[in-house]
């Protein structure tokens, strides 16, 4: 894989850790989720409608991939709301990329070298190693996270067929989040009703903030699909896991211990053998 593509990826896996944060950290995270999209297709439809429409044939793989981020979504809040995001944000990311080479090779077909093979099984592997505490999990969250772990696995695939057909990964993501941006709030509307959407409270801004982090983040990887295997973008974009335990070492205090310290060193060992 291109050097330059590691790096973008890295940057994007660095701002979904971000964001997800932001995310736990809401008091109303179906609401905070919401918001975020309404700040993904704001964005998303002012530069689809000054961009050239990506290629007919993708179309299909646009709408697709919208329902199944609004899957996605709603999966991720309910992970949330029934476990920490130390337990359920690496079960969910960590079992995408496995998910995703399994995926490509049947639906793209991809092939993956020994070394990125080796390097996706790494990161997986010590990326769900995080989630656990001793020998136990949260069995509450681990449904709802691996289910958000499928949803991205599906998204990503579908997303790296539809962006190769585009043409144009710019304007292919441009619509697809401009699709996906406004179901939600129309699932929200059909569970809560419009009016508690629009209300702003405390929190809003933060939201709308976080939404324009994440639609940076996943164009990133999106373009990176376009050029590169998309099994080892997932694995990449995954050591979003590795940074939020950084980020809680060194700004929030919390323990690095022998454990996460060595699923850390195996993240870290696969991500240069898939670059």
């Amino acid at each position: 894989m291109p050097f330059h593509l590691v790096l973008l990826i890295l940057f994007a896996a660095l701002l979904h850790a971000g964001w997800n944060a932001l995310l736990r950290g809401g008091a109303d995270r179906l609401w905070s989720m919401t918001v975020m999209c309404v700040a993904v297709a704001i964005a998303s439809a002012a530069v689809a409608v000054s961009a050239a429409p990506p290629a007919r044939a993708s179309w299909v793989y646009a709408v697709l991939s919208a329902l199944l981020h609004v899957g996605y979504n709603l999966f991720l809040v309910k992970s949330y709301q029934a476990g920490d995001l130390g337990k359920t944000y690496p079960i969910a990311r960590g079992s995408s990329p496995i998910l995703v080479t399994i995926g490509a090779a049947l639906f793209a077909g991809e092939q993956v070298g020994a070394a990125a093979l080796l390097g996706v099984v790494l990161v997986s592997g010590g990326i769900v190693s995080l989630a656990f505490k001793g020998r136990k999990l949260a069995a509450p969250s681990l449904p709802y996270a691996l289910g958000t772990g499928c949803f991205i696995a599906a998204y990503s695939v579908v997303d790296g067929i539809g962006v190769r057909l585009s043409g144009a990964p710019i304007a292919y993501t441009a619509w697809m989040c401009v699709l996906w941006g406004f179901l939600m709030p129309a699932v929200y509307a059909g569970r809560r009703g419009a009016a508690s959407l629009f209300a702003i409270r405390p929190g809003f801004f933060t939201a709308f903030a976080g939404g324009l982090v994440s639609l940076l983040a996943y164009g990133i990887v999106i373009y990176a699909m376009s050029g590169a295997p998309m099994g080892a973008v997932s694995a990449l974009r995954e050591t979003s896991v590795l940074f939020a335990a950084l980020i809680g070492y060194f700004f929030l205090g919390e323990a690095l211990t022998v454990p996460k310290l060595l699923a850390c060193a195996a993240i870290a060992a696969g991500t240069i053998l898939i670059g």
